[in-house]
């Protein structure tokens, strides 16, 4: 029995010590894994991703040159946005790179250090290039509000526990990478993803909608784009980028609200 309450109170220890305060949010999160090892971690998993499916390149396909202008302006939106909270040191090291994927899944993730990567099957749902940056915008917002690292911690403890959780970090063992590639939705045959709690939907939409904005598209192309989510589901199997993210009239009424906020950071592109 000591034992036992011995070791719940070095594993409720542990938890309070690996929380931290996020910069932008000022949430409490749960940080088991350091932003530096993550991102050493989605160097190599991105070039993993890469090296193994079918990149579609900007110089020959105006669809890829759209992901990557998209994915310029939000990455500079952001730090636009960083920047102006005093808090450009939260994404120094960010080294940003976006590619096209030719695959026919309704998908788009952003690993920590800014890797993002959209899939072909996903531009018909998006339509146009602002509701391309609205998922964008929301996918990167998971990312540097640390989403996923949130969410691998939680996993690392249901699944490895404290006690193995130093050996599966050095050793980068294939749960670690399991892990690693579910909280981040890498992949469209992850086999599981680990889902966004409500918190973090809100605060990636609320962000994502800023970043958006700040990049000269206009956020109100995130209610489309979320309506004609919720038609292409079809009361049947969501699509894989809807997995974890529901597309229900709340989430539109959510939307809705949030709007007037990031209007106010809203200037098209070329305006003064």
């Amino acid at each position: 029995m000591k034992k036992s309450m011995s070791l719940l109170s070095i594993g409720t220890m542990m938890l309070v010590v690996a929380c931290t305060t996020n910069a932008i949010t000022g949430r409490r999160q749960l940080s088991l894994v350091p932003e530096s090892q993550l991102q050493q971690m989605a160097q190599t998993e991105y070039r993993s991703f890469l090296s193994q499916n079918r990149v579609v390149a900007p110089s020959q396909n105006k669809d890829a040159e759209m992901v990557r202008r998209v994915g310029s302006r939000i990455a500079n939106a952001v730090t636009s946005y960083y920047k102006g909270q005093g808090l450009a040191n939260e994404i120094q090291n960010y080294q940003w790179e976006y590619n096209l994927v030719n695959d026919n899944s309704v998908n788009a993730w952003c690993m920590p250090g800014g890797k993002i990567v959209v899939y072909t099957g996903l531009l018909p749902v998006t339509q146009n290039e602002a509701a391309l940056a609205v998922v964008v915008g929301h996918e990167v917002a998971h990312a540097v509000a640390k989403h996923g690292s949130e969410r691998m911690s939680q996993g690392l403890i249901q699944q490895l526990g404290g006690v193995a959780l130093d050996v599966a970090l050095s050793s980068r063992s294939q749960e670690t990478r399991g892990l690693f590639n579910a909280a981040y939705g890498v992949g469209s045959q992850v086999g599981y993803t680990l889902p966004h709690s409500r918190k973090q939907e809100l605060e990636a939409d609320r962000l994502g909608l800023i970043y958006t904005a700040l990049a000269g598209y206009n956020p109100r192309e995130a209610v489309p784009l979320w309506e004609r989510m919720k038609a292409m589901s079809g009361g049947n199997r969501p699509a894989e980028f809807m997995s974890t993210h529901p597309a229900e009239d709340t989430r539109i009424r959510e939307l809705q609200r949030m709007m007037p906020e990031a209007l106010k950071y809203y200037k098209p592109a070329g305006s003064k």
